[in-house]
């Protein structure tokens, strides 16, 4: 029997406080009001106050009106019949296909037992050489694409997601503009990678409650496809936003605030997303990719701040390209010693040699004199630039070894990169010796 309550003793903004019984946190209810009936979720418990936030918004509430406790969390469906499929933050569909109701799950639940975890040993490959090479994305990690608004972060989530080798892709975006959303749409529809996504939208015109549902839903149905043996990525856009909206309810709540403004558990609320991050050992896996803009581009800023302690490294997308000395993965030494005999050592010669190139360009704005050494230089970094760091390349990781390879033969002699003698007579370019 669910129980029913009457008392509202309190609305602030979205929230409701009523005097019920009995009542677990996360809770759902059902408020009905004159103009139909919105579900709302238990956020806090005060003895027997109980705070909840409307998924709808409070507007026609009033204290007269019923409230209904179900007696469960948030529950969602899942199962094959979601893939293809676009809903919001509440799990009802915006494609106009049916509400779904088979195979209920709970959301929100807690991260997967350490003994049921393998140690990450396996690359996805994505065909940005920037990542693949660099910088590789690893089988159940969770990283970060820290940037700043106006930066292409959505389109490389689009692109991984649709170059990405996986089973399954979870995009779940927060506080979109409706512009991002049909991006998101039309570019896997267009490239045939619709039909093994599952989107849930929350834009900046829908409930700040349905912003932190997004993240839990899409996670919940990524673990239940990777029980089944898939390889998940979940991508998400923008953890900020996500971010904003806790800080927002803590602000309703009358929370003492903690860095800028955000609730205290801000590190605790991000954490209990991004472990959701696994490899099991008997099944699938699910793999966390994140945009989190950086408020004036500060990654001291208590978001990217606390998510850097969680995450293992970060992507930093700048001026259009993945930046080399911001970006990290740590767990890329796990997989780029199997992948071919020769990708460490393209990776860190290159990278050093690129590291000089930066140091000549601050020498000519200087205005020093060039040798012949800084031409070199001068020739590797453009060629760098154009043939690796831009978004626009896509080639397979051997491919963009090979080039690597290539680049450095165009400008340098074999001697002149300090690679040893036997990698070099191994991989170093025939034509050009």
């Amino acid at each position: 029997m669910h129980k029913v309550y009457t008392n509202i003793i309190r609305i602030a903004g979205d929230v409701i406080t009523v005097e019920a019984q009995d009542i677990g946190y996360s809770e759902i209810a059902q408020v009905m009001t004159h103009r139909g009936v919105s579900l709302a979720q238990v956020i806090r418990l005060d003895g027997e106050r109980v705070s909840l936030q409307v998924f709808a918004g409070s507007r026609g509430v009033s204290t007269g009106d019923k409230v209904r406790f179900l007696g469960h969390s948030m529950r969602t469906a899942s199962g094959d019949e979601l893939l293809g499929r676009i809903f919001n933050g509440s799990g009802l569909p915006l494609d106009k296909g049916p509400e779904l109701s088979d195979n209920m799950i709970d959301i929100g639940g807690p991260p997967v037992n350490p003994v049921k975890r393998i140690i990450p040993n396996k690359m996805i490959r994505t065909g940005i050489p920037m990542i693949d090479v660099f910088n590789s994305l690893v089988v159940s990690q969770k990283l970060p694409i820290f940037s700043i608004a106006g930066e292409p972060y959505n389109e490389l989530l689009a692109r991984i997601a649709i170059q990405a080798e996986v089973d399954v892709i979870i995009l779940g975006g927060m506080g979109l503009k409706y512009d991002d959303y049909l991006f998101f749409r039309d570019t896997l529809e267009e490239h045939g990678a619709l039909s093994r996504s599952i989107f849930f939208m929350h834009t900046a015109a829908d409930p700040t409650v349905e912003c932190l549902l997004v993240p839990d839903i899409g996670l919940a149905i990524a673990e239940q496809f990777a029980l089944e043996g898939k390889r998940v990525l979940a991508l998400l856009t923008d953890m900020t936003n996500f971010s904003d909206a806790l800080k927002e309810i803590a602000i309703t709540m009358e929370q003492v605030p903690s860095n800028r403004g955000y609730p205290g558990d801000l590190y605790s609320q991000l954490a209990a997303r991004y472990e959701k991050a696994v490899d099991f050992d008997t099944a699938g896996s699910i793999t966390i990719l994140a945009a989190t803009t950086m408020p004036g581009d500060d990654v001291t800023h208590p978001v990217p701040d606390n998510t850097g302690y969680i995450t293992e490294g970060q992507f930093y997308l700048k001026n259009g390209v993945i930046e080399p000395f911001g970006s990290l993965s740590r767990l890329k030494q796990q997989v780029n010693g199997k992948t071919r005999d020769d990708h460490r050592v393209i990776m860190d010669t290159m990278i050093q040699l690129f590291a000089s190139y930066r140091e000549t360009l601050e020498k000519q704005a200087m205005g020093f004199k060039m040798s012949a050494w800084d031409s070199k230089l001068l020739k590797y970094g453009k060629l760098f630039e154009r043939e690796m760091m831009s978004l626009e390349v896509n080639i397979p990781l051997e491919k963009a070894l090979d080039l690597g390879w290539e680049i450095m033969a165009d400008c340098f002699t074999p001697e002149e990169t300090a690679i040893k003698r036997s990698v070099i007579d191994k991989h170093w370019p025939e034509k050009i010796v």
